[in-house]
């Protein structure tokens, strides 16, 4: 009997999950993915940049019973920092103090990492490993963005293990505040350079 190779992907495709694919019609166009390589399990320079610009992410981590728990992190663009190939940081900022986060992982390391980009409708989902770094000062110096009022006590250091990117169906198009100010903006000058035009041609009449 031949052994199924392992995959990234089985991360997520668990047996479970590939007889539903396969009941369901999908497992085909999964297993087609597979046989030419699959899921990346590095972050590439591609990863690094749409993270490097992330301001909303999503952790989630579950308890030693299983029970998931979700926690938002949010912060200037940078503050998601990429450390090497296959580590992502970031300084867990003080909040309201529960670190349900944090137990969680003391008892189950697995978590997963979703971030999405509203304004280019793009989504990535990352599993891997995380652990809670409370006694490395430099390292959370290092994770803190510059001149950002927040405190950090702790970091959260991401081991990737796989990630994918999934494509923009159903995701709603937002755009950020700040650049939403910077068209009106851009739209306000050019009015009044036009308006500007206006009256000087007239004018000349």
């Amino acid at each position: 009997m031949t052994e199924e190779r392992t995959m990234a992907s089985d991360v997520a495709f668990t047996p479970t999950v590939k007889a539903i694919q396969s009941r369901k019609g999908s497992r085909g166009a999964y297993a087609r993915m597979e046989s030419q390589g699959g899921w990346a399990t590095a972050i590439t320079e591609e990863l690094a940049a749409f993270i490097a610009v992330q301001t909303s992410i999503f952790l989630a981590t579950a308890n030693a019973q299983g029970q998931p728990y979700i926690q938002h992190r949010g912060g200037p663009p940078g503050f998601l920092q990429v450390l090497d190939e296959h580590t992502i940081g970031f300084a867990d900022f003080n909040g309201n103090r529960q670190y349900i986060s944090s137990g969680n992982l003391a008892e189950n390391p697995k978590a997963h990492l979703f971030l999405i980009d509203y304004s280019t409708r793009q989504r990535i989902k990352l599993w891997g490993t995380a652990r809670v770094v409370e006694d490395d000062k430099t390292l959370i110096a290092r994770l803190m963005p510059a001149n950002y009022r927040a405190k950090s006590e702790q970091a959260i250091l991401f081991t990737v293990a796989a990630w994918d990117a999934n494509c923009p169906q159903h995701i709603p198009q937002r755009l950020e505040a700040g650049d939403v100010a910077k068209a009106l903006q851009s739209r306000d000058r050019r009015i009044a350079e036009l308006e500007a035009e206006i009256s000087r041609l007239k004018a000349i009449q």
